[in-house]
């Protein structure tokens, strides 16, 4: 391993496997942390000098391939960074559930002063949301540390933030706030697989990140397959067996998510996860996220009619979205064995908050869906397929109705038992 001193006095561009990665300003920099190579820029938040390290990683440990579809970078209209009020709603739901679960979870005598307490947001996309969940873990470790007299022992935060390789760390890393008490590292790569070294974390945080699939299951797309879901892009009304390939999907990678997780959590390290549920009951008249996929298959299939795109086309496109219930969740971490169930509480996301008019409602899917339509679809359908969602959804009032909202988490806290493993 070498390590280099770099003074930073201006911006700088790191161009690593076509990445471009913007460093923030003086006395800053920032990690990224690659399959092969791991290339470190640590962003300090005061800081004297930077500083950077290459190393190689074990290949090993880099075996999952996920569809690598991230959400639309950049901050410009149609961006995630402008339409992701809803996600930072959910968060904000939650901060109560978050401050409780560190007060009654987290002991200080698990750390070291000499030691940084190492937290991961996997799932970070490129802001700001992160920052708000990150600062509300940090605020509650350091009350949690003041209130037992123990100011002069804290230690320092390290917090990693993770994402899809594809994901625009760009955005992310220039918009850190100025005000962090952390040093930040960007590690891309797919959570479902390793991406830290064994017992190195100490908290590990995820917030709607859990419900996304790392590929549509392969029966869907099978023409030979009863689960062959032709003239859909969602599971929603779709036949049970369309149903059950997408949640045997669901399983194996949350199985995936909680195995590598197990390996790189600390004895005693939590998991706090937000997690995006299928309501129980859902009537006819309401309207969850499912139904907008089904609004969005139907303009699709519009657009084939008038020779926009071709039926095969939306016939080998799906959404790879899973909302599990609650017990799905709960037996898939039981199973696991390696951590323990300290809380798991439902919650609501009012959306008449976050999408006040069909046109933030329809700039949220954008944002969501822009690159893998562009990646399946080719580019230049995005302005006439969200054109025709827009029409649509402003022809059904309970669209925006927020009486008939179906957005439901859980909020799940999760301690890794010790000595397993």
């Amino acid at each position: 391993m070498k390590t280099y001193k770099v003074r930073q006095r201006q911006w700088r561009v790191l161009v690593v496997q076509n990445w471009t990665l913007w460093t923030r300003k003086k006395k800053s920099c920032i990690q990224i942390i690659l399959p092969q190579v791991m290339l470190s820029f640590v962003s300090a938040p005061l800081g004297t000098n930077s500083w950077f390290r290459l190393c190689g990683t074990n290949k090993e440990i880099f075996k999952t391939k996920d569809r690598l579809y991230a959400m639309k970078g950049g901050e410009g209209a149609s961006s995630y960074a402008q339409n992701s009020t809803f996600q930072r709603d959910a968060i904000e739901a939650s901060k109560e559930f978050i401050r409780e679960a560190i007060a009654e979870n987290f002991d200080s005598k698990w750390t070291k002063p000499t030691s940084p307490i190492c937290i991961a947001d996997l799932g970070c996309s490129t802001g700001p949301n992160t920052f708000l969940a990150m600062q509300t873990m940090i605020e509650a470790i350091n009350f949690q540390f003041q209130s037992e007299g123990l100011v002069a022992q804290m230690p320092e935060f390290q917090v990693f933030f993770n994402d899809q390789i594809s994901n625009d760390f760009n955005t992310l890393f220039k918009n850190l706030p100025q005000s962090r008490k952390y040093f930040a590292s960007g590690v891309p790569g797919s959570f479902r697989g390793r991406l830290f070294p064994r017992k190195t974390l100490h908290l590990v945080h995820s917030s709607s990140s859990l419900c996304w699939l790392s590929k549509v299951p392969k029966e869907i797309m099978d023409k030979g397959s009863s689960a062959w879901n032709k003239g859909r892009i969602f599971h929603k009304n779709a036949p049970k067996e369309v149903v059950d390939a997408y949640a045997t999907q669901y399983k194996a990678d949350l199985e995936s998510f909680l195995h590598a997780r197990a390996q790189e959590l600390a004895n005693n390290g939590l998991m706090l996860l937000q997690i995006p549920i299928a309501s129980d009951v859902i009537l006819d008249s309401d309207v969850d996220p499912g139904k907008i996929f089904e609004v969005l298959g139907s303009c699709l299939l519009d657009m084939v009619r008038v020779g926009m795109v071709s039926e095969e086309k939306v016939d080998s496109f799906n959404v790879p979205l899973f909302y599990p219930p609650i017990k799905n969740v709960k037996e898939i971490v039981e199973s696991n064995g390696i951590f323990r169930i300290e809380r798991m509480r439902p919650f609501h996301v009012k959306n008449n908050v976050t999408f006040p008019t069909v046109q933030r409602l329809v700039l949220f899917y954008r944002a969501v869906l822009d690159e893998m339509i562009d990646q399946h679809f080719g580019g230049g359908i995005g302005d006439e397929l969200f054109n025709r969602l827009a029409k649509k959804v402003k022809e059904f009032p309970n669209y925006m109705n927020p009486k008939k909202q179906k957005i439901d988490f859980i909020f799940v806290l999760l301690k890794r038992k010790p000595n397993l493993m």
